[in-house]
């Protein structure tokens, strides 16, 4: 099993980097080869063509190769299962991860009958707010609505802050472990 790990955590440090590491930990002793795919590397969408660009239609983007996107592209469509984490900024995820989910749901999209690399991938969503610990729901929406966008089934929904972190990583570990060991959305156990 592949498990990735997309991420807009620009720290090496705190809550969301910490979550991050357990998810690593539980993917692997679920025994996933995991990929970790950071998208503050990945450049924002350059808006060619009318606005909508060619990615739309052609599920491609045009300046991937030159930026490096077409190779995340390539990493997320050869995932069996996907962990998208970022920490809260402005009550939405961070602007790198932002900017990166924007572009593959341009290309992942499923108009007119394309079969997006994310079609029924199980996805763990992980927001983590520091300071207030304000803002994990509407980021957690944010990402759901994502998947929607993309028919990526949402393997379940963590909202960590300072308060709960503790019990959280359990949490994250678990849910990465079950995914990596096979278990699916909507599978009950």
């Amino acid at each position: 099993m592949n498990y990735l790990i997309i991420h807009g955590n620009p720290k090496d440090d705190g809550i969301c980097h910490s979550l991050m590491e357990e998810v690593i930990r539980g993917a692997k002793d679920g025994g996933a080869n995991v990929q970790v795919l950071s998208a503050n590397d990945i450049p924002r969408c350059r808006m060619c063509d009318d606005g909508w660009g060619v990615c739309y239609k052609g599920h491609n983007c045009v300046f991937g190769d030159d930026d490096g996107f077409n190779e995340a592209q390539s990493t997320v469509k050869t995932a069996d299962a996907i962990c998208i984490i970022s920490p809260v900024y402005w009550w939405e995820v961070s602007e790198s991860l932002k900017a990166f989910l924007d572009r593959i749901r341009r290309c992942e999209n499923w108009l007119g009958g394309h079969v997006g690399a994310l079609n029924g991938k199980s996805v763990l969503l992980i927001a983590t707010a520091g300071g207030s610990g304000n803002g994990i729901l509407p980021c957690l929406d944010q990402m759901d609505r994502f998947c929607k966008h993309t028919e990526a089934k949402a393997f379940d929904y963590l909202g960590v802050n300072r308060w709960n972190q503790d019990y959280m990583r359990a949490a994250a570990y678990t849910a990465a472990k079950a995914m990596a060991e096979g278990r699916k959305h909507g599978d009950t156990v």
